[in-house]
């Protein structure tokens, strides 16, 4: 199976028959999204993982009722991978659209999450649908495809992850408008995993003032600190009947470190807090 079957399989969703998405607006980036979607604008999220970013797409897809194609970027993605490629099919050779093709032909949304992880080609082939010409040029075929009406391009990245090693052209970066995404505050997030796990309202903000203790310990150095998506899992385990304190230990603590120290320190601190 090639490399774009691959990425086609596992990171394509479309809309039809899916289930309604729970979010909950935090600032005003459903009213940017859609007059970004109204004037076809392409719009790039900003922000640490687990603030949202993916989630927020989904639902704005189904708000649009519109097809959603979900690429997970990485150091190995390529234009090709998103573009297309030949492929052998019994004794013929024929020619497989990628991702990004599909939805410049169907008239998707395209989400590229991380793209600052993907090799710089990938930049370099959806320029052309960022500006004024919203075209994609095939150069394996030698043509170029107009964008559909409804197509629309939406890229995430987390600008504090190995910041300095993979950050994204401000000559790319000034083709989108950009949302930024933080953690809610207390009282919307309590709010969030409520309604993402069912877990009831005491419990719910105990871990996110877990949370916020651990995201103000800036002196333990960790890259990644903790997100909304960690405080839903350790409530879903909770819910389903593991103990709190274990919950949080392999939900929130464990994932964030490997330092045996700190997390013996997180787990005292949690354990406390619980």
């Amino acid at each position: 199976m090639s490399t774009t079957e691959t990425i086609k399989m596992a990171s394509e969703e479309v809309s039809e028959k899916r289930t309604i998405p729970f979010y909950k607006p935090i600032h005003r980036e459903v009213e940017v999204f859609e007059h970004a979607y109204k004037n076809k604008i392409p719009i790039l999220l900003k922000g640490p993982t687990g603030t949202g970013k993916t989630r927020f797409v989904d639902f704005m897809a189904h708000q649009f009722n519109q097809s959603l194609i979900t690429v997970s970027c990485h150091e190995e993605t390529s234009s090709t991978d998103l573009i297309g490629r030949y492929i052998i099919k019994g004794a013929e050779t024929i020619w497989v659209d990628g991702p990004l093709t599909k939805a410049v032909k169907e008239g998707a949304i395209l989400y590229l999450d991380e793209i600052a992880e993907a090799r710089p080609d990938v930049v370099v082939a959806i320029h052309s649908l960022t500006d004024h010409r919203k075209e994609l040029y095939i150069d394996k075929l030698g043509i170029t495809v107009k964008a559909h009406p409804d197509f629309m391009l939406v890229a995430s990245f987390n600008p504090g992850y190995q910041k300095g090693f993979k950050e994204i052209k401000p000559s790319t970066r000034q083709r989108f408008v950009a949302v930024s995404f933080q953690y809610p505050n207390a009282k919307d997030e309590t709010e969030i995993v409520v309604n993402e796990t069912g877990l009831d309202q005491d419990a719910a903000k105990k871990l996110v003032n877990i949370a916020n203790k651990i995201r103000n310990l800036t002196e333990l150095g960790l890259t990644e600190t903790v997100s909304t998506r960690l405080l839903v899992d350790a409530a879903l385990l909770i819910n389903s009947g593991l103990p709190k304190r274990l919950s949080v230990k392999v939900a929130i603590v464990e994932p964030l470190t490997d330092d045996l120290e700190i997390t013996q320190a997180l787990t005292d601190l949690c354990d406390l807090m619980i």
